[in-house]
């Protein structure tokens, strides 16, 4: 997907006195730390209008798990997203997004994410299948995924997809203010190498909530300590994508699109993601 860039100093306006907000960023800025720009820290207006706009994306992905199944094609499943959305006073964000031809991505298999929805791909017995799905109400965007298991799944399939959860799991409880990002992803590294898995590196979590694509870039991978500074305020996403096999990708040949990524080696893929709000206290979950 695309990123705006805004990578900034913190700045505070001329004139104005020092919050202890500001304090604590510029004594982390002062030691070389890298700070989030002033402006992807939200306000409690702002904040409301993405929790609202979370609670659509909870409830498109509620009825996704209703209606997905095996023998459905996976252009009428995007379509139901569409007027789910469109239903609740809402837009679904992927659809235009870079030229984005479809309303959600669906991810089968061995497609590591971008799945383009398509009348003639079909969802079949014993699938994984990793359907992504934004939203945008009133200027608000959130972003979230999960993953299905379609009737008979194997046991190596069953495994892949649960330890990718706790994968978003072990990395939502690394999350910490005043951390860092790179303690995110070397929590998920950790726990998937663990099992056996690689982490796909060129795709990432990333902020959200003004915007589709902020700041931070929240790699799944990496070193404890490092990145950007996790503040009070930061909305982004956790997002991993662990593959059963080697972590390299490839552009899918048949794809006319140019969105859908596969595992280079053929081995399956999964993903699941939420929207975080970072507080005082922690991590806030806004797409339940």
């Amino acid at each position: 997907m695309i990123f705006k860039r805004i990578k900034k100093n913190w700045k505070v306006p001329k004139g104005q006195p020092l919050t202890e907000l500001d304090k604590k960023v510029l004594s982390y800025q002062n030691r070389g730390c890298l700070v989030p720009a002033n402006d992807i820290i939200l306000n409690e207006y702002q904040i409301d209008g993405i929790r609202k706009s979370g609670v659509i994306n909870t409830g498109v992905l509620d009825m996704v798990t209703r209606e997905i199944h095996a023998g459905m094609s996976t252009a009428a499943l995007d379509k139901l997203v569409y007027e789910y959305t469109c239903d609740h006073g809402a837009i679904p964000a992927d659809l235009g997004y870079g030229g984005f031809p479809k309303s959600c991505c669906i991810s089968i298999n061995d497609v590591v994410c971008h799945g383009v929805p398509s009348d003639n791909e079909y969802i079949e017995d014993g699938d994984i299948v990793n359907v992504d799905v934004s939203t945008i109400l009133n200027g608000y965007y959130s972003d979230a995924s999960r993953m299905f298991m379609i009737g008979d799944v194997a046991p190596n399939a069953r495994r892949l997809v649960e330890v990718t959860k706790e994968c978003l799991k072990v990395g939502m409880e690394a999350a910490k203010p005043w951390g860092f990002v790179g303690d995110i992803g070397h929590a998920i590294e950790k726990h998937a190498k663990k099992n056996g898995y690689s982490v796909v590196r060129e795709y990432c979590g990333h902020g959200v909530g003004l915007e589709f694509h902020l700041d931070p870039e929240v790699c799944h991978f990496g070193h404890k300590g490092t990145g950007m500074l996790l503040v009070p305020g930061m909305c982004f996403t956790i997002e991993p994508m662990i593959n059963e096999g080697g972590p390299d990708i490839c552009d899918d040949a048949e794809d006319e699109t140019g969105w859908v990524v596969l595992t280079e080696d053929g081995s399956l893929s999964a993903q699941w993601e939420h929207t975080f709000l970072m507080t005082e206290k922690g991590l806030e979950i806004l797409t339940y």
